[in-house]
């Protein structure tokens, strides 16, 4: 076994984070990159190091997980899903089950939050957003961004929602309170169900498609009948049939059933 190997391993073995499961030449790439920053020859020494360093360890994880994320990402697909498909999953029920998977630094449950308010009630919204990253996951409850987030969102929701100062803007905690964040894997742990809407987009990129395949079945498990994932702009699934989608629009896929 050589050492990146070994030290794929000893990163399963102390954190259950399995990184095979992820393409190898881009994460050895990065995590090389990284243990070089930091001074070490080998990955050997940079996992010693790392176990006794929760600084080492807490920049692997955040440079494992790519944290890029904006408001209202791709505003035409928000657009879709706002005039399109939400008004179908709120048909019978003003509830709306969502799960944001890899929410990264908030930006996307908090989109998600800021749409549904303006249709029905607090008491109806449940979100839950997902990350690997923990420290991530901490950034993402403190709901603080700069310019270059908020970006894409439209001026009427920026006051409604937003606390301008002069360092940057900050959800209000009226949006906050509807989103759940708690810190998962997405490739060993097991999943909610009977989701309208399951929101991963711009992640399953970076996986395998051994990975990508078992994850579209286990997200349309984890959706009810006629509930929808919603994808990133790189991430068509061709063969939507083929874990019990149809495609209702782009990069919207809907269960059958």
């Amino acid at each position: 076994m050589d050492d990146y190997q070994r030290f794929i391993e000893n990163i399963k073995g102390k954190t259950g984070i399995d990184l095979s499961l992820y393409k190898e030449a881009q994460m050895k790439r990065r995590l090389t990159s990284l243990r070089d920053k930091r001074g070490f020859n080998d990955f050997h020494s940079y996992f010693n190091s790392m176990i006794k360093s929760h600084e080492l360890f807490d920049e692997l994880l955040e440079r494992m997980t790519i944290n890029v994320s904006e408001f209202y990402r791709n505003p035409k697909r928000w657009e879709v899903f706002e005039k399109k498909i939400l008004p179908r999953l709120m048909e019978n029920s003003k509830r709306v089950k969502i799960w944001s998977a890899a929410c990264s630094t908030g930006e996307e449950p908090y989109t998600l939050a800021m749409i549904l308010s303006k249709y029905t009630t607090p008491s109806n919204i449940s979100i839950l957003a997902t990350d690997l990253d923990r420290a991530i996951l901490e950034r993402a409850k403190v709901g603080f961004y700069t310019d270059r987030s908020i970006k894409d969102v439209p001026k009427d929701v920026l006051k409604k929602h937003f606390i301008h100062d002069e360092m940057g803007y900050k959800v209000k905690d009226d949006i906050k309170k509807l989103i759940n964040f708690k810190n998962q894997n997405l490739l060993s742990d097991r999943f909610d169900t009977n989701f309208d809407l399951i929101v991963c987009r711009n992640v399953m990129i970076y996986f395998t498609e051994e990975a990508k395949h078992e994850l579209y079945h286990k997200f349309c498990a984890a959706l009810r009948p006629g509930g929808v994932l919603f994808v990133g702009s790189t991430e068509q699934i061709f063969n939507p049939t083929e874990y019990g989608f149809e495609t209702e629009d782009t990069f919207f896929y809907r269960k059958k059933g």
